[in-house]
This record gives C-alpha cells, sequence and structure tokens, in this order.
C-alpha cells in the first residue's frame, strides 16, 4: 500500500481545509462577531499539520484503487474532526461529539441536526455549517484531482472511492479536466440560484446559504422552521434548483457541448424526472384537503418531493402530519435518491433502473427459456462488472441497514423513528419521521447512537465500501506493516 501517498493527500486535505476555514472569518468582519477569529486559530493548527503531512512528497504517485477508497475514508473523517473544531471551541455547540455530528451531517450533505434552534448559532457559524454542505457536495478530493498531477490511473481510483453512483467515467480523455469541468458547472448553477433568489427579494445572506445548501443537496437552514417562512417564489426557486442538482451531471456536460438530444435520451434522467412528477401528483391530490387551494397544494408537494428524493433536506410544511399515503411516498423517494453523478444521496435512480432491468431479464428467461437477451442502458450493453456491483450494493445496503437499526434501538424510541432515522442519515436526507421529522432533532439520540448514525453518513456519502473498509484487518495490516516492496512497484 502507497502509505506515503496517502500521507501527503491526507496533508493536502487539511491544508485545503485550512484555506476554507479563513472564508467565515470575512462573515464576522462584516457582522462584527469575534467568535470568528477562532476559525483562524484552527486554521494555523491545520495548516502546520498538514504542512508536517506534506513536507515530504511521495517517491511514486501511483494510486489504486485501495489506496483510494482508504484515503478517502480517511480523508472524510479528517475533514469532520477538524472542522467540528468551530463549533466546538467557541461554545456554540458544548459538546464535541454533537459538534461532530453536525459537521459530519453538514460535510455528506445529509441536513441531520442535533440543534433546536439555529437562529441563535453567530452568523460566521450559520455561513460555516452551510458551507461545509457546499464542500462535500462535489467532494474535497474531486477538487484535488483538479490540481494534484498523478499516475498509473490513480486520478480514477481516487475519484471512483468518492462519487456517488454504481460507475464512474470520464467527461474527457484528462481525469483532472473532468474534476475542472465538473467544479466548474457546480459553481456557476450556485452562483445562478443565488442570483435568483436575490431577484426574489431574498436577503444576501440567507440567499448565498440556501444556494450552498440547494448545491450540496444538503439542507440546512438559516431559520429554525427551514422553509416554512419563505415566499411561493422563493420555494419555487428552490424546488427547481433542487432537481436540477439531483440530475447526473454528465448530462449536464453533454448539453454544454450541444447535445442535447443525448442528454435528454439518458434512461436515469428520464426515469429521474417520471418519478419526480408521478410523487408530486400523488402527493398534490392527497394533500389538497388540507390546504384548501391547488397552488398551495402543489407547492408544498413539489417541494418536498424535490427535496426528499434529491436528499436535500429542506422543509416548507411539517410533512409528519400528512396523510399516511404521503409519508409513504416520501419515504419510498428517501431510498430511490438522486442520479448518479449528482451531489444528491440515496441508492440512486440507475441502481433502481439497473435492477429493474434485471428483473424483467429473468422474467423473461422463464417465459422464453432459450432467449438471450443483453441488458442495456442507454443503448449499450451493462458490464457484467457493473451488475456485480450493483447486487453487491444491495446486499451490503441491507446489511448495513438492519444492523444499524438494530444498534439504535437500544435507545427505546418507536419504530417509526428508529428506522427513518437510519433511512435519513444512510442516505443523507436529514429529516425522517415522528422524532425526528423536519420540526425535531437528532439530538433526542444517545452518545453510542448518534456514533452509529455519524457512520452512517460518512458511509452514505462514499457509498458504503470505502467506510467498511477501514474494518478490514488485511487493510490496516498492509497500513501499518507493509513488505518490504510495495505492491504497486512488483514485478507482475
Amino acid at each position: 500500500m502507497n502509505r506515503s501517498m496517502i500521507r501527503y493527500l491526507l496533508g493536502r486535505v487539511l491544508r485545503i481545509e485550512a484555506i476554507l476555514l479563513l472564508l467565515p472569518l470575512f462573515i464576522s468582519f462584516i457582522y462584527h462577531e469575534t467568535l470568528g477569529l477562532m476559525f483562524v486559530a484552527v486554521a494555523l493548527g491545520s495548516f502546520l499539520l498538514g504542512m508536517i503531512l506534506t513536507i515530504h512528497k511521495p517517491e511514486s504517485t501511483v494510486f489504486y484503487l485501495k489506496e483510494g477508497c482508504v484515503t478517502c475514508a480517511m480523508s472524510w473523517i479528517t475533514l469532520s474532526l477538524v472542522g467540528a473544531l468551530p463549533f466546538y471551541l467557541t461554545g456554540e455547540i458544548p459538546s464535541y461529539t454533537d459538534a461532530l455530528f453536525e459537521t459530519i451531517s453538514g460535510f455528506t450533505t445529509t441536513g441531520a441536526s442535533i440543534l433546536a434552534d439555529v437562529e441563535v448559532l453567530s452568523k460566521c457559524m450559520l455561513f460555516w455549517r452551510s458551507f461545509t454542505h457546499w464542500i462535500g457536495g462535489m467532494g474535497v478530493l474531486v477538487f484535488l484531482l483538479a490540481i494534484i498531477p498523478m499516475s498509473g490511473g490513480s486520478n480514477i481510483n481516487l475519484m471512483r472511492a468518492e462519487s456517488p453512483g454504481p460507475s464512474v467515467g470520464k467527461l474527457v480523455p484528462k481525469i483532472k479536466s473532468t474534476a475542472r469541468i465538473l467544479y466548474m458547472i457546480y459553481m456557476a448553477m450556485t452562483l445562478i440560484e443565488f442570483v435568483a433568489l436575490l431577484i426574489a427579494r431574498m436577503d444576501a445572506f440567507e440567499a448565498i446559504c440556501t444556494a450552498m445548501g440547494t448545491a450540496g443537496t444538503g439542507g440546512f437552514g438559516v431559520r429554525s422552521d427551514s422553509f416554512a417562512s419563505y415566499s411561493a417564489a422563493e420555494q419555487w426557486i428552490v424546488t427547481i434548483f433542487m432537481i436540477l442538482f439531483g440530475v447526473n451531471f454528465n448530462a449536464y456536460y453533454l448539453i454544454l457541448f450541444g447535445q442535447v438530444g443525448r442528454a435528454f435520451r439518458m434512461e436515469e434522467v428520464r426515469t429521474y424526472f417520471c418519478v419526480i412528477l408521478a410523487a408530486i401528483a400523488i402527493i398534490m391530490f392527497d394533500t389538497i384537503h388540507i390546504y384548501g387551494s391547488f397552488f398551495t397544494a402543489l407547492t408544498h408537494a413539489s417541494f418536498q418531493v424535490a427535496s426528499i428524493i434529491t436528499t436535500t433536506g429542506f422543509a416548507s410544511a411539517d410533512f409528519d402530519l400528512w396523510d399516511v399515503t404521503s409519508r409513504i411516498v416520501l419515504v419510498m423517494l428517501m431510498f430511490i435518491g438522486a442520479c448518479a453523478g449528482s451531489t444528491g444521496g440515496g441508492i440512486k435512480v440507475s441502481r433502481f433502473v439497473i435492477a429493474a432491468k434485471t428483473v424483467f431479464k429473468e422474467i423473461g428467461g422463464y417465459i422464453h427459456s432459450k432467449s438471450i437477451k443483453k441488458l442495456t442502458m442507454d443503448g449499450k450493453p451493462v458490464e457484467h462488472e457493473v451488475l456485480r456491483s450493483v447486487n453487491v450494493f444491495f446486499i451490503t445496503y441491507i446489511f448495513l441497514f438492519g444492523l444499524s437499526t438494530l444498534l439504535i434501538s437500544i435507545d427505546d424510541h418507536d419504530p417509526v423513528t428508529i428506522f427513518t432515522a437510519v433511512t435519513a442519515t444512510i442516505n443523507n436526507i436529514g429529516p425522517g419521521l415522528s422524532a425526528v421529522g423536519p420540526t425535531q432533532n437528532f439530538a433526542c439520540f444517545s452518545i453510542s447512537s448518534k456514533y452509529v448514525l455519524m457512520f452512517d453518513m460518512l458511509a452514505g456519502r462514499l457509498e458504503l465500501f470505502p467506510m467498511l473498509m477501514l474494518f478490514t484487518p488485511n487493510v490496516w495490516k498492509e497500513f501499518l506493516h507493509p513488505t518490504s516492496r510495495p505492491t504497486y512497484l512488483r514485478k507482475k
């Protein structure tokens, strides 16, 4: 295992985080808050530690999938451990466990909170809280790929470890250029939403926090009622952008280069919009008697469907009070999630499309036993490796979901709270139902349960396996006691 490269990348992550930690300082200057100075102290510590880890450059930058997964998991843990310090050291979140929960929820774009009243936080802390969504949305390691030269297929292995979805490919021949294109699209869309919210007369500070939360499909708001007190115009703008950020970014690349037809022919994208329209229709007709107005029911149904399927987690209404049918639809959307290659979480639409096609192919095999039909996606054959990875993902997901549910059941909450708490964290959504509903928070859980849910948030954001690899003895054996000649330098 290339330990020197893992160490070097962790150092670069810490140095980048140090720079990012300085941004809330400008907010503290604008609003005359002295708490912003704590960000300087944490940034200095992060930068110095990063410098120590990057003093010696690695002899080889060759980086394979195993190292990519380990680096990815360790980077996100390190990012969260340091990012939680401003909350804790300023006393705005007195418990480090709670500060870490809030930070992991931010970086993983989950949006689950332990805070009952977010409006008591200082402006610089509210900014940092929303900014963690924006950082985690596209991924800090994807940003690193845009600036660090690596060889031996290393870039794609690091990108595969962090990027959501069953497979990751290149938009252009060089992964470095792919990472830059992704971030350019990401930043442009964030800026457009920010301007649109300003036009809708939203306060500038709230607009930038909302844009960052929407872009990362995170869900941290600056008001305790999330989005309930915003105007219908502001809600519709956020609804549209939540849906847009849940689309596979490959579609935007195709649109940018004039291949609009090809972008809209992507099966995953078409399925994604069909699911959204169907869910909105069901919930709208199911809740129209509650609101007494077609437009109001349509607004809330559209907002909540967009928020849940993209795993953003904003709430324009207390959907825990809706009828059973609407709540069941929302829980189903929690599992489906957004498109692969987007900033959204969940199992991903593409996996469900492949799983559905596999089922129909199997049924067809029973009817026509001698027929040989190849599974296709967007007109191309689905490789056996992709099918295998989808099946393994579902099996692992079910196992981890069941284990997490069992572990937090020790807290003796009601089944709906326990089930939706795990659903909301492992799918990076935020709110669940009952005690963790849109008007509630996760403070009711014990310390041990919070760590289980924190693991679920990280595992969900990193597609399970990078985090699970940290519990594999062979990985640590090779990491702590490497062979005299690393595997990436041995002759085959």
